[in-house]
């Protein structure tokens, strides 16, 4: 296994996690509350969970092939995922309008992914992997979004 290749699967885990869980649990949570604060304390629980989760089991995998690498791959798994997650909740701090405030952050998601794939892949490589990964988030986030509308009516929140 090479060291670049770790590394860079390790950025690549943490921050599609990110983006794929994050975006859709900011639009179930649009979707189902008119209440930012809900929204920003509860991607704020996620965020720090869930990136303590991705890079221990990182850490536990990557330890089984290749003990000297588990650690950090483990600390660049767990640190793309919340750093992922601090500019997808950021718009939410900023902006007082709610719907705004949703809007920045996909858009936000989009900037993380383009820019992303612009520094790992190069020419046709590039296009596929950005639109693979867009693709991935935007259906989460439209399944996230349509249990978060069916939840609100269920719970009439």
């Amino acid at each position: 296994m090479k060291k670049e290749f770790d590394v860079k699967s390790a950025i690549i885990l943490g921050m599609h996690d990110a983006l794929v869980s994050l975006t859709g649990l900011i639009a179930g949570l649009y979707f189902a509350f008119s209440n930012t604060d809900i929204i920003i304390i509860s991607c704020i629980i996620s965020s720090i969970t869930a990136s303590l989760s991705m890079g221990a089991a990182n850490y536990l995998a990557v330890k089984s092939v290749n003990q000297k690498l588990a650690l950090k791959s483990a600390l660049l798994t767990g640190g793309a995922y919340m750093i992922t997650c601090v500019f997808l909740i950021f718009p939410f701090f900023t902006i007082k309008n709610q719907t705004s405030a949703f809007i920045a952050s996909i858009i936000m998601a989009v900037f993380i992914i383009f820019f992303f794939n612009r520094f790992f892949y190069q020419g046709k490589r590039f296009y596929k992997h950005f639109f693979e990964m867009l693709s991935i988030c935007i259906t989460v986030s439209v399944v996230a979004f349509l249990i978060g509308d069916i939840a609100s009516k269920i719970f009439d929140i």
